[in-house]
């Protein structure tokens, strides 16, 4: 319905943000994590990627500042038991790219720790989503996601290819990527980033 808003940012509060677009002032409900990206601020030109939001007598509109985000929402709010105040809770704990590999290698945890967002939500959310994240683009080869997700052990290739195959690549294709990495790369976040730039 409304793909984006562009417009001056004439306010902003904890959950949203008001554009004003040719005279009228668009309610944004969005993120932490939108509300804090840098060119996010009071008086400046933002663009909003928008998602109208309807359902029982409610239409609202939710805005990010990246599509990587807006994308997430989509999906979030697609799995049973998850509405669009609690996918805004869940993007507000971590960026984007943080998210979806908490997502992709089952993470239950750091995905409770979004306020109203139980055990059970969590585990539906890793259950329903995990499939369709570890195929997107949301994890970059350039994040930093991978230093708090995956632990470095005494065999860092194998934690790298067990974290490819957390992602959805065979045993096969984590083993090959892995096998390209120069000796020289020892540490397990860098490894995977070497890996990946071979995958993609």
């Amino acid at each position: 319905m409304i793909s984006y808003v562009k417009g001056i940012l004439a306010d902003k509060a904890t959950d949203h943000a008001v554009v004003e677009c040719g005279g009228v002032g668009f309610k944004i409900y969005t993120s932490y994590t939108s509300l804090s990206d840098p060119k996010c601020i009071q008086g400046s030109e933002v663009v909003f990627h928008t998602y109208m939001y309807i359902k029982e007598g409610i239409m609202d509109l939710y805005g990010f500042s990246g599509k990587e985000e807006l994308e997430l929402f989509e999906l979030l709010i697609s799995v049973t038991g998850v509405g669009a105040k609690g996918a805004l809770a869940i993007l507000s704990t971590m960026p984007p790219a943080k998210l979806s590999l908490t997502i992709a290698t089952g993470d239950a945890a750091s995905i409770k720790k979004a306020p109203g967002i139980g055990n059970k939500t969590a585990q539906r959310i890793i259950l329903e989503l995990k499939d369709k994240i570890k195929n997107e683009s949301f994890v970059s080869a350039d994040t930093d996601a991978f230093s708090e997700i995956v632990p470095v052990s005494s065999n860092e290739r194998d934690e790298a290819i067990n974290a490819l195959i957390a992602l959805g690549y065979t045993g096969a294709e984590a083993k090959n990527a892995v096998s390209k990495v120069e000796a020289s790369v020892t540490d397990v976040e860098n490894i995977i980033k070497h890996a990946l730039k071979g995958l993609m």
